[in-house]
């Protein structure tokens, strides 16, 4: 559970927002009722803050216990409900000194300022009704981008974008539970009917609405966590010389001695904006060496685990017994089969694999074709996102997505209440799961846990 104090906006609350080390400049921020009384007394400029206009910077002093000035700094307020937080806000803008950013919430609390908890500005700027939910989870998504893509699809969502569009179904969700509720307890008045074909097509229309919002959340969440990429297949065929080539370093031993792999390596790239972490795991075949097998179970872990498996042959040896129970594995998940060695005498042709694996996207390459190694990134990412969604994901975290899937469940749920005759008092009872979990998604309807679960992911200070 929550301390009290973390849900207490009665507190005038302080920290140092930007990154800890020596820099141009820090800044301490306070938020909440005693903001102005409280930065008064360890500042001094040629007018008090509380003269000044919100917004605009005033020169000054900072001032130790005794008066005396430590630093020169600027100040500025925000009145509230037109700050970060909705309340009143204030900034000292000092030099970026380890000491001096110290020194000066340290004299800030001293005067009756509380630490802030992680995140407990952005939390404040919910409960204050600046933000819901899904925008402030989208302020840890700017923080950690690491792409422009990741970037704007964390912006998207701090716009209201997604927010936006789950109002929009709400508000579908909304009129027609009104329409089924009338019906049923006032069937006697002059309510519009709702038939039961206008009934289904409208609740089709949300799920497939609600299936668009999913996928491009997916995206999002994508763009912000990465994709991970299984590189799998027999000892020898050339897997960790594909790692390399992929993450365009040294990071796996290469040798001809099978076997060499017994770990799982980790290797990242960002491509198309999109991060992708390879996975080179060991080769997949019954061994006796102890540590091998540990390695064995490791990867065939990952090939079940990972959101995209990369498979391996040798072009230039016949395939084994393993490798076509492999490829029969393989069909039950996303993968793509590169046939490697390209640079010397094959033996394997790309309609052979094709026999085994019709529906599999299937490349002929060498680990020293950079031509080669470029295109398959472009397959990797093709193969999870479609052309334009890159460009149009919801930053979201996996909590949202699942919520998003329950109301989900609950339109398909009535969809088939309704296809099999069943009593539109179930569907009504449907349409209102659905949207409690909206509510929960938005934070309409949330508690403490939660709110903890969330925030404390925040640095302090944000």
């Amino acid at each position: 559970m929550l301390e009290k104090s973390f849900l207490n906006l009665d507190d005038t609350i302080a920290s140092i927002s930007t990154a800890w080390g020596e820099a141009g400049i820090a800044i301490v921020r306070l938020s909440g009722p005693q903001a102005l009384d409280i930065a008064e007394k360890a500042f001094r400029g040629i007018k008090p803050l509380k003269d000044t206009p919100p917004r605009y910077m005033r020169n000054g002093f900072l001032l130790d216990e005794r008066g005396a000035p430590i630093d020169e700094v600027l100040g500025v307020w925000f009145r509230a409900p037109k700050s970060y937080t909705g309340e009143d806000v204030v900034e000292i803008h000092c030099h970026g000194g380890l000491l001096v950013a110290s020194k000066c919430l340290e004299l800030l609390t001293a005067q009756g300022a509380r630490l802030a908890e992680p995140g407990e500005f952005t939390q404040r700027a919910f409960l204050n009704g600046r933000i819901d939910l899904t925008q402030a989870e989208a302020v840890l998504g700017v923080i950690r981008a690491k792409s422009d893509e990741a970037l704007l699809s964390a912006a998207r969502t701090l716009r209201g974008e997604l927010s936006a569009r789950v109002n929009g179904i709400y508000d579908s969700l909304l009129n027609i539970s009104a329409t089924l509720e009338a019906n049923l307890d006032f069937p006697e008045e002059d309510i519009p009917y709702l038939s039961q074909d206008d009934l289904f097509q409208s609740l089709k229309a949300i799920a497939l609405n609600l299936q668009d919002v999913i996928y491009r959340c997916k995206v999002g969440k994508a763009l912000r966590d990465g994709i991970k990429v299984a590189i799998v297949g027999r000892p020898n065929v050339g897997k960790s010389s594909i790692f390399n080539a992929l993450l365009e370093e040294t990071r796996a031993i290469v040798t001809p001695i099978p076997g060499t792999t017994r770990d799982i390596i980790e290797g990242s790239i960002v491509h198309r904006g999109i991060p992708i972490i390879f996975m080179d795991t060991a080769g997949l075949r019954a061994t006796d060496d102890l540590v091998e097998t540990i390695g064995v179970s490791m990867a065939q872990k990952a090939l079940r685990e990972a959101d995209l498996r990369l498979w391996i042959i040798d072009g230039s040896e016949q395939l084994t017994k393993e490798e076509i129970d492999m490829a029969m594995e393989l069909k039950n998940h996303s993968h793509i089969v590169a046939i490697n060695k390209a640079d010397i005498p094959q033996v394997i042709s790309l309609e052979d694999v094709k026999q085994m694996l019709p529906e599999s996207e299937i490349m002929v390459l060498s680990s020293y074709d950079k031509e080669a190694i470029g295109e398959l990134k472009e397959r990797i990412v093709k193969k999870l996102f479609k052309d334009s969604a890159i460009n149009e994901g919801f930053n979201a975290t996996a909590r949202q997505i699942e919520t998003l899937k329950s109301v989900l469940s609950c339109v398909e749920n009535s969809i088939s209440s309704l296809a099999s005759g069943e009593p539109q008092d179930l569907v009504a009872s449907n349409l209102l799961e659905a949207r409690y979990y909206i509510d929960r998604l938005l934070g309409r309807n949330f508690d403490e846990d939660l709110i903890h679960l969330i925030f404390s992911q925040f640095c302090v200070g944000k």
